[in-house]
């Protein structure tokens, strides 16, 4: 027992010279002791000392630096729901900061971090596009913009996906309207996506068997319009055909 002590002592002792007395500081040093943490993926030990940061020092100079940080220090934690959080925060309160147009992205991508698989509620998705959209908005000449149109057609396509996984299921079940009302949602609100064809295809032959004729045609107008090159084309051609009588 007391050989383990002897071994344990040079280690507290150790622990505690190398730590640091922030107390007699000023902020900029602080900071700068918070980012060598940050910097060394110490993000737990980041963290404690950007809040420490904004606690002691409102106001001062490096607080939107550390708000910035203490937000990066849970993304790269995963903590994403406190990564949206900081982010927000110095979006909301720091409207003059530097870090805006990264704060932005970052609060989309931490967002982004959080869309779940498609049969699973999407809310993180919707909020993701929107921020990401937000970011395009007020930066649109930055660099980051292409990704962030990248992320917002893959975004787009898993909600596409999950409406037109909706309209499948009706209508394998036999509910026709309702089927019709989500390969519609499709085809109107994700016209861009890979599902967006087959949706309005399979609505267009639902139509059809209903007798619901004009409506067909102006859905076989807006197909051939937009998705000429599809490989259903030829056939909607050849319904188009059939219900105008030639």
């Amino acid at each position: 027992m007391k050989k383990m002590l002897l071994a344990i002592i040079p280690l507290i002792f150790f622990s505690c010279s190398n730590s640091k007395d922030t107390s007699v500081m000023s902020p900029e040093e602080y900071f700068s002791y918070a980012m060598e943490l940050y910097n060394d993926e110490e993000y737990l030990e980041s963290i404690n000392e950007f809040n420490n940061i904004l606690l002691q020092f409102p106001g001062s100079t490096v607080n939107d630096d550390a708000r910035f940080y203490l937000g990066m220090s849970h993304f790269n934690r995963e903590e994403y729901l406190l990564s949206a959080y900081e982010f927000s925060k110095l979006i909301r309160d720091m409207t003059a900061s530097p870090f805006l147009e990264d704060a932005q992205y970052m609060l989309a991508e931490s967002y982004f971090q959080q869309s779940p698989p498609v049969p699973l509620d999407q809310k993180n998705t919707s909020k993701a596009i929107d921020e990401f959209q937000e970011f395009i908005e007020f930066f649109p000449a930055s660099s980051k913009v292409v990704e962030a149109e990248k992320k917002i057609k893959e975004l787009n396509s898993k909600l596409a996906e999950k409406e037109f996984n909706s309209a499948d299921i009706y209508e394998k079940m036999g509910y026709m309207n309702a089927a019709i009302k989500y390969y519609s949602i499709v085809a109107n609100d994700y016209h861009d996506t890979q599902f967006a064809p087959i949706a309005l295809y399979n609505k267009i032959n639902i139509l059809k068997e209903r007798k619901r004729n004009a409506e067909a045609l102006n859905d076989i107008d807006i197909f051939l319009l937009r998705y000429p090159n599809d490989e259903n084309a030829p056939e909607v051609k050849n319904i188009q055909a059939a219900l105008l009588g030639e």
